[in-house]
């Protein structure tokens, strides 16, 4: 059975309502475990991560989970799930150092796919943990916040550009340099601390661009948040200016810039003159 873009808003929901009531608690700050992704595991993590791996056997469903906290494990029979090479791509609680301390920008971020590449991604549901509002997308169909249709901003790198930048602090003042370019360019600059949520303020016209210098940023971060972008008419690209089509891994990492695609010629351009000159 192909997983439902009803089914992921389910799940969505679901954690919203076991993690919402969380934000900002003491029992929220537990941690448990460092997770596969590198970071420690903190009590929402688990809960959030425990609610789709529930619903995934519910429904009887046989699937490849990619999550930050687990890794890779398989539902139901692993045997069907290699064969129909379904994909689910999580990061339970995206901005779980805001979630924990209270700071309302923190969200859940879910991708469904059929193959191996980045490509294949179908259906994404990402929902804010603070407002509750979800922001979803299939392929070929368009990005939504809640019921309404979303896109991309229109505005050139002539026009007050608002971006956010995400980046390692001991990193920081290379980027600036390296990057002069593109940065002397932007109006204001944003650091809010949940990839997939940033990813949504791009699609809907709220950021211009979101330009994550981490080479460690993982496929769990992005992998809903590129495909409703994508679906709103924006662009994403690796910072040599190429398409995304990485394989659906946990251990998956990688920079890259997503923008609307009235800035993808500026970025492509600055970016290629980088790379000429290394």
């Amino acid at each position: 059975m192909e997983i439902s873009i009803e089914l992921l808003k389910q799940m969505a929901f679901e954690i919203y309502e076991n993690i919402h009531p969380l934000l900002g608690t003491e029992l929220a700050t537990q941690k448990i475990k460092k997770g596969a992704g590198g970071d420690i595991s903190m009590h929402v993590d688990i809960v959030a991560e425990r609610i789709i791996i529930s619903t995934l056997e519910r429904s009887n469903i046989d699937i490849l989970l990619i999550s930050e906290e687990i890794g890779e494990k398989y539902i139901g029979n692993k045997e069907n799930a290699l064969k129909n090479q379904y994909k689910l791509i999580v990061d339970p609680v995206d901005g779980s150092n805001n979630a924990v301390r209270g700071i309302p920008f923190c969200s859940v971020s879910i991708a469904f796919a059929i193959g191996d590449k980045i490509s294949n991604l179908e259906k994404a549901v990402i929902i804010d943990l603070v407002s509750k509002d979800l922001f979803w997308a299939e392929k070929g169909k368009g990005s939504f916040k809640n019921d309404q249709p979303i896109s991309v901003s229109k505005n050139t790198i002539n026009d007050s550009c608002i971006f956010e930048f995400d980046f390692r602090l001991n990193e920081l003042m290379n980027a600036l340099v390296e990057y002069k370019n593109i940065i002397r360019k932007i109006y204001r600059v944003r650091v809010m601390g949940s990839c997939a949520l940033s990813l949504c303020q791009v699609a809907k016209g709220s950021l211009d661009a979101f330009i994550n210098f981490k080479k460690s940023m993982r496929l769990v971060d992005l992998a809903a948040g590129l495909l409703i972008v994508k679906e709103a008419g924006g662009k994403i690209y690796t910072f040599e200016g190429k398409d995304l089509d990485k394989d659906l891994s946990i251990d998956i990492r990688f920079a890259f810039i997503a923008s609307n695609a009235h800035l993808d010629g500026f970025f492509k351009k600055e970016l290629s003159k980088l790379n000429s000159s290394h």
